[in-house]
């Protein structure tokens, strides 16, 4: 079995040719979740992590331009590959100023939609990655050690993590000042498509608060971003 290479949306409402880029795609190593329409894309992107959306702009009850223009607005920076018939100049400038990050008209060849497919996962990987903070970290009177999974707190304390408390303290530290959104947390704690509530994650926000803020009414630290995700401050 092929490493997965990658998650991906494939949008499109042509059943022939959505399952000839379905099987093609997972020859390739990716994981490849479907929608038949708008409305399915965008249920799919609420409830799980892209690394790529690969998109047609004629599909039924919403088109792929309102799902790219939707995505947008909320924050969604997953890259999209837009593919349609529509040809002219005009079109695939309306697809790039809405949100699209490549845009490939129909017909196409198989293996340049794949070699785009490959450069847009890519540099969207390597645009994710962070510097490592190392196996301790110290902010605020407090010391992580994510190697043993434990914590000294600013009044002497001594806790232990569980793995998935440290995966995202150094996730947030790593991008600090940056607000980390769901989705990208979803990706990197819980693994492709398992879907913790946003409770789940706003409770494991409150534990660092209760232990690492000096005043939890107002922390200094850990934020959380209305709608978008979660940011760590020095």
């Amino acid at each position: 079995m092929k490493e997965n290479k990658g998650n991906i949306l494939l949008a499109d409402d042509e059943e022939n040719l959505h399952e000839a880029l379905r099987l093609n795609l997972e020859m390739e190593g990716y994981e490849v979740t479907s929608a038949f329409n708008g409305t399915q894309a965008l249920k799919a992107l609420a409830n799980g992590y892209f690394d790529l959306v690969v998109l047609d702009v004629m599909m039924p009850e919403v088109d792929g331009i309102t799902v790219a223009e939707t995505m947008r607005v909320n924050n969604m920076d997953t890259p999209i590959l837009m593919l349609s018939a529509k040809n002219t100049s005009a079109d695939k400038v309306l697809g790039l100023k809405k949100g699209a990050d490549d845009y490939l008209t129909k017909p196409f060849n198989l293996e340049e939609l794949l070699l785009r497919v490959e450069k847009l996962i890519t540099k969207n990987q390597k645009m994710q990655v962070k510097e490592s903070i190392g196996d301790s970290y110290s902010f605020g009177g407090n010391t992580i050690n994510f190697k043993s999974q434990n914590a000294t707190t600013h009044d002497g304390t001594t806790i232990e993590l569980s793995k998935k408390e440290t995966m995202l303290l150094k996730l947030l530290i790593e991008n600090k000042g940056e607000v980390v959104t769901r989705e990208k947390i979803l990706q990197v704690v819980w693994g492709y498509n398992v879907y913790p509530t946003t409770r789940t994650i706003d409770n494991f926000i409150l534990s660092f608060r209760k232990n690492f803020e000096l005043d939890i009414r107002t922390p200094k630290h850990f934020q959380s971003v209305r709608g978008v995700g979660y940011k760590y401050v020095e």
